[in-house]
């Protein structure tokens, strides 16, 4: 899984987003401040840097400098300075992406994801038997033939397909699909039963509820 090293000095947010990373798949480290963040690249040697801008210290910028000396990390910025000539200068110094606050979860995992797919670090074609799911192109396939899906179902099925032989819980769905804003008690279960009805047109059953547990995406065991 790619390795996310998270930089920010707001308790609240450090927790949540570094809970959402998790869920979503990645192994996470987080830190308050960026003091150690010179050892901390070289020791973690993450895939990707989420930077919290406005951090004690030395800020987001002038920690941006210095992973961008000696490391070859994706750099997300994170910012309550939502100024156009903020975003520029983050990006011309060495930022990939730049993500204003608040944010919701589900957003900024997508431009996670986005970032490490841009660096070859994410797989963009996701096989599970014989679905295929094509990430850059937003299509997926099952047997050759076009499945048509809806938005929230395709991101549905890349989230689980990109996990495939693991059970996913609803809290993970939730977060990496709907990042909470739209949560109802049936959200996840109506989606999934569409999302199985246009899989199984096409084959046998690849997505499985494990009951008390989840989901999980595989072929069916001989």
């Amino acid at each position: 899984m790619a390795r996310v090293l998270l930089v920010e000095d707001a308790e609240v947010i450090r927790t949540s987003v570094g809970i959402a990373l998790e869920e979503a798949g990645f192994t996470v480290a987080t830190r308050a401040d960026g003091e150690t963040l010179e050892r901390d690249l070289a020791e973690y040697d993450p895939d990707l840097l989420l930077l919290d801008v406005m951090l004690p210290g030395r800020d987001g910028f002038e920690l941006l400098a210095v992973a961008r000396e000696i490391s070859n990390a994706g750099i997300v910025l994170l910012t309550a300075r939502d100024g156009v000539q903020d975003r520029l200068h983050g990006l011309r110094t060495g930022a990939d992406d730049y993500v204003v606050k608040p944010f919701v979860l589900a957003e900024l995992i997508a431009r996670v994801e986005a970032v490490l797919r841009r660096m070859g670090r994410l797989r963009s074609v996701l096989q599970v038997a014989d679905l295929s799911v094509d990430v850059d192109a937003g299509t997926a396939t099952r047997a050759g033939q076009a499945l048509e899906l809806t938005a929230t179902e395709l991101k549905l099925l890349t989230f689980l397909a990109g996990r495939s032989n693991r059970v996913v819980g609803k809290t993970q769905l939730l977060t990496a699909v709907w990042g909470y804003d739209d949560y109802a008690a049936n959200l996840v279960e109506v989606h999934i039963s569409a999302l199985r009805r246009k899989l199984e047109a096409h084959g046998p059953r690849l997505l499985h509820t494990i009951r008390g547990t989840g989901y999980i995406l595989r072929a069916d065991q001989p």
